[in-house]
């Protein structure tokens, strides 16, 4: 009668690593969701809305979230 317990040891190793690898993957994910809700990136130049020009490559945003540039007054106080 052959003796299981050799494989045992194999099979915990394998759970294991599955093991490992969930939680990895879950880590990265959750990692993932949390800097896509928490970060705002800068604004960045861009053409206008409606500013594209398809036929050259050039798309613009459908909605700029980001504000208008304002007007320095140099020299004006």
């Amino acid at each position: 009668m052959p003796d299981k317990q050799p494989r045992a040891r194999p099979m915990i190793g394998l759970w294991i690593l599955l093991a490992v690898a969930a939680a990895v993957f879950i880590a990265a994910n959750a990692h993932l969701i949390y800097v896509a809700t928490t970060s705002q990136p800068d604004c960045v130049m861009h053409l206008k809305q409606g500013a594209g020009d398809a036929a050259r490559g050039l798309f613009s945003a459908a909605q700029s979230s980001c504000p208008p540039p304002t007007a320095v007054n140099a020299g004006h106080s």
